[in-house]
């Protein structure tokens, strides 16, 4: 009987933050161990399907790096990275698309469906969903996110879909390949665009971690600014709490960096006081 009452309370002690998100639009960045392991996909999928049910409107992105490396392996098609972004000349950008829009897009899709929740993917090609121009010279088809057409992704809200969103943006021109765009740049865009309350990364880390490793549970800008000056966030962290800030800057309410290899991640940030990762506002 007693694990029945602790059972009730921790449903109860969720409630105000359900009733606070229900009717809120929130982007979750999927990636990472959870969406490798057998078992953290069952976790995600159940998560999001009880996010629709509390009335919260999910929307995921997702990218696909290992798998587009282990595809490029096969078809011997040596990867090129700078400063460890991925050049995408065309032959590579054919993989891109192959694996992020024709496997694991649909992967994820199906994954949803299957555990109750009404799901569909996107890409900007998508009735011209999102465009973008080359992010640098020499990065090729790698590109950065120039327009969000938000109208396209609310239309399947209405719909009570939830929208899975393979990170390949339409290029300027017809005919044009497309552009291949990191996964976490295009999570923030899309928040801003269609003024979500909050945009959540799954990562394969616990969040922003200090110089001992111990968890930062909230952040401001002037503290990022500081700890990426001395070094504490570094590497591929960087571009992530960068995504982050854009996201906050842009008008969304807060960003969350989480734990994707803890099951209910996602639940256990969104609706516990002391949540799991790092909060991040201005």
């Amino acid at each position: 009987m007693q694990k029945k009452v602790e059972t009730a309370k921790t449903l109860l002690n969720a409630l105000p933050y359900i009733k606070e998100f229900s009717g809120q639009t929130m982007v979750v960045k999927y990636g990472g161990a959870a969406q490798i392991s057998d078992e953290l996909k069952t976790s995600f999928a159940r998560d999001i399907l009880l996010l629709t049910l509390v009335g919260i409107k999910p929307i995921i992105v997702h990218g696909g790096g290992k798998d587009i490396n282990r595809m490029l392996e096969k078809l011997h098609i040596e990867p090129k990275f700078i400063d460890g972004v991925r050049v995408t000349d065309e032959a590579t950008m054919e993989v891109v698309e192959m694996v992020l829009w024709g496997a694991i897009n649909n992967e994820i899709v199906s994954l949803l469906c299957g555990h109750g929740a009404k799901a569909i993917g996107l890409n900007g090609k998508s009735s011209s969903f999102f465009k973008a121009r080359p992010l640098a010279e020499g990065m090729g088809l790698t590109g950065e996110v120039t327009e969000v057409d938000a109208s396209i992704v609310e239309k399947v809200l209405e719909e009570k879909f939830v929208p899975v969103i393979a990170s390949i943006a339409e290029g300027e021109s017809l005919g044009h390949p497309g552009y291949n765009i990191n996964a976490d740049t295009l999570a923030s865009a899309v928040a801003v665009a269609v003024k979500a309350k909050k945009v959540i990364f799954m990562t394969d880390t616990a969040g922003v971690l200090n110089k001992e490793k111990h968890l930062l549970a909230s952040l401001d800008k002037n503290q990022i600014d500081a700890l990426i000056k001395d070094g504490t966030i570094a590497g591929g962290m960087i571009p992530k709490v960068e995504a982050c800030l854009k996201a906050v800057d842009g008008g969304v309410e807060k960003a969350h960096i989480v734990d994707g290899r803890v099951e209910h991640s996602i639940l256990l940030e969104l609706f516990t006081v002391d949540g799991i990762g790092t909060e991040i506002s201005l």
